[in-house]
């Protein structure tokens, strides 16, 4: 399978939908397309993955905007929490290069870096469903970490932060504009009948905004998870009522699938 490209979600307008596949046979209800983030949900990228990650992007808010390293160090942490993604800060305040900045900030040896559960290309191959990747990551990265991981030819589509626009701006999750252009992308649009998205992501500002726009949610929780990257860690909201099932690992998907078909 060769790996898909970004596909700018602003061509939307212009692009057939998806075709969505029938259940099984032997299967009842909606058929699942699972959009999955990648870092803490598919991969423990808070063992070492986002330290260098956040060291990076530190290093560049530092250099290019001339700050010391605590108040680039801030800029970076304000403009996540604000935005969802630092680089969308750097864009809109500071004219960066998007492409740049993402070379830059993700340009290290992912392989020393891994850690993920064993076996998940088998667990994959026996999660029914269609599988996409929805990740503020860049692309080349996510590419590496699904290498790396044994899942690189388990996602039909792969979306990247680059492939997040909408008319023409960047709209990178938990951005509502680009969750409900990926339902209409995916041939998931205005509620069509067999057939139900669902996120599963660690993050719960992507999940509150899915939830709101149509998608069932899934929060990934890893034990000592949430310290990289800016990320406030999923703990401190873990009852929210726009979560409809919680689990530690992808692994204990498949038995919640009745469940997550029936979410309203």
């Amino acid at each position: 399978m060769k790996q898909a490209r970004p596909r700018p979600i602003e061509h939307l307008a212009v692009s057939p939908p998806r075709p969505v596949r029938a259940p099984a046979a032997g299967g009842s209800g909606q058929a699942l397309v699972w959009f999955f983030d990648l870092d803490d949900t598919l991969h423990d990228a808070s063992h070492a993955m986002f330290a260098a990650i956040d060291a990076r992007m530190t290093d560049y808010v530092q250099q290019h905007l001339q700050l010391d390293r605590a108040s680039a160090d801030a800029l970076r942490r304000r403009y996540w929490l604000r935005y969802g993604a630092t680089m969308l800060g750097l864009i809109r305040h500071h004219g960066i290069d998007a492409h740049h900045f993402l070379r830059a900030t993700h340009d290290f040896d992912v392989a020393t870096r891994l850690r993920a559960e064993s076996g998940l290309a088998h667990w994959s191959r026996r999660l029914a469903g269609r599988k996409v990747l929805l990740t503020n990551s860049p692309l080349h990265y996510a590419g590496q970490v699904l290498r790396g991981i044994g899942l690189h030819h388990h996602f039909d589509t792969r979306y990247a932060i680059e492939s997040m626009r909408v008319h023409g701006h960047y709209r990178p999750k938990p951005a509502r504009s680009m969750f409900r252009a990926m339902l209409v992308r995916e041939g998931l649009g205005a509620h069509p009948a067999g057939a139900r998205a669902v996120l599963v992501d660690d993050n719960l500002a992507n999940l509150k905004a899915a939830r709101a726009v149509g998608y069932a949610t899934v929060l990934v929780v890893r034990p000592g998870s949430g310290t990289g990257a800016g990320h406030p860690g999923p703990r401190r909201l873990a009852g929210a009522g726009y979560v409809n099932a919680r689990i530690r690992s992808v692994k204990q998907l498949a038995p919640l699938a009745p469940r997550l078909r029936r979410a309203s």
